[in-house]
């Protein structure tokens, strides 16, 4: 099927979901990211209870091991630049899964903080930061097989690691209970490995994307050319280079920051001053999951109609408006209300930031998809920080008016950005920072 038919047939059936079910790259790489997403959550929920009870730390120590994603931008940076030189950026994939199972087993059988801090800071953040080379992978084959519906097939990859994300803090309990907690890091070990199961035998030529140089102004009374839209991306990054990745990136940390506030301090809330029940303790928690199956799809159709760059401003100013519910509502169904809001927003920074990430920097997506996902681990440490500073100045449910303002100075950022990206489209000028 040509590339041509291939969009014509997304465009008229509608299901990419069947597109994606029925490629075998699309199905593979959708499977890969369900083991990735067990293989981190089975294990996270479990980490804090491990460092105190295996490995015999202090709360506050355990609280300073997620400090250690401050490390993850450099070697987002170090990952990405080497898959762009890659012909298969798929080989380095293959390569982190198998440090990350050497680094969970290691984990799993250390017997003091400071090993668990050093492999975080450096085994384990190297094995996160290939598993980001799936998508750069999947832009690859969206480039050298343009669907017509782009967006939407990122999206819905991106719902393999969103179900695997929901299955592994579930199992990690079990195992946890079950067999210790140096089981469930075993068990992360494992999972990550099963990554590289689904792609064997597959290989995606990494897709090079030149900066096209100006186009040559009009010598006759004809119309003059009209860039395409592929040709003006690439144009947009071709002469200034990283700069407006990191500022998308810095921006999109400050929304996604709020996420560590909402987990370190919305049960507390609940207990303490609501007395939730347990169990709709859960439910409220379990809303961004259940609400991101649906908005991830949603946030898929939207970006391909409106725009990547437009959609993640708007997104983020739901953001506001959840961190706003939390801190104000006072009532469980005000807080499903608002997590639900937040739901929307992290579909959008989860499924569709990673594209207006790879627009940025077309020449290297590599760079450009293992930078996005390492500022995601990098915003859970500046939000804990952000979190420990806002409760002892505004206790709770106060602090959460630290991510809201976050979340404004991030959609006010992204706005000039999305202008100033749209203007020197038209213009056809490379964007700055």
């Amino acid at each position: 099927m040509t590339a041509t038919t291939r969009a014509d047939a997304g465009r008229r059936s509608g299901s990419v979901l069947r597109m994606v079910v029925t490629d075998r790259f699309y199905l593979a790489a959708v499977a890969s990211l369900f083991f990735a997403g067990v293989g981190l959550s089975v294990a996270m929920p479990q980490l804090s209870l491990f460092l105190v009870q295996e490995l015999h730390t202090s709360l506050e120590v355990a609280g300073l091991f997620f400090l250690t994603q401050l490390g993850a931008p450099v070697l987002g940076w170090v990952v990405g630049a080497w898959s762009d030189r890659l012909t298969d950026r798929l080989w380095l994939f293959r390569l982190g899964a198998v440090v990350g199972l050497v680094g969970w087993v290691a984990l799993a059988l250390s017997t003091s903080a400071w090993m668990a801090f050093v492999l975080n800071l450096t085994v384990l953040g190297f094995s996160g930061a290939t598993g980001s080379l799936i998508f750069a992978a999947v832009r690859d084959q969206l480039t050298h097989h343009p669907t017509g519906v782009d967006n939407r097939v990122m999206s819905t990859v991106r719902l393999g690691f969103s179900l695997g994300f929901m299955t592994g803090p579930v199992l990690g309990s079990v195992l946890g209970s079950a067999l210790g907690l140096r089981a469930s890091m075993l068990a992360a070990g494992v999972f990550t490995l099963l990554q590289v199961v689904p792609m064997l035998g597959l290989k995606v030529a990494r897709a090079t994307v030149a900066a096209d140089p100006a186009p040559a102004p009009a010598t006759g009374p004809g119309p003059a050319t009209r860039p395409t839209r592929a040709r003006l991306r690439r144009r947009r990054s071709g002469s200034t280079g990283l700069g407006p990745l990191l500022a998308f990136l810095g921006l999109g940390v400050l929304a996604m920051s709020g996420d560590t506030v909402k987990f370190a301090y919305l049960p507390i809330y609940m207990e303490l001053q609501l007395g939730t029940p347990d169990w709709l303790r859960g439910l409220v928690i379990s809303m961004q999951s259940v609400g991101m199956l649906f908005f991830i799809p949603l946030m898929g159709v939207l970006a391909d109609r409106f725009g990547a760059h437009r959609l993640v401003v708007v997104n983020v100013l739901l953001g506001v408006l959840a961190n706003l519910g939390f801190m104000l509502g006072g009532h469980e169904l005000v807080l499903i209300a608002a997590t639900l809001l937040n739901s929307a927003m992290w579909a959008t920074l989860g499924g569709i930031g990673i594209s207006v990430a790879q627009e940025l920097y077309p020449t290297g997506v590599g760079m450009a998809s293992s930078l996005y996902f390492s500022a995601m681990r990098f915003a859970a440490a500046i939000g804990g920080i952000a979190g420990g500073l806002g409760v002892g100045w505004f206790g709770v449910p106060g602090v959460f008016v630290v991510p809201a303002a976050l979340c404004v100075v991030s959609a006010a950022g992204l706005a000039v950005q999305a202008v100033l990206t749209s203007r020197a489209a038209r213009q056809g000028a490379p964007v700055t920072a």
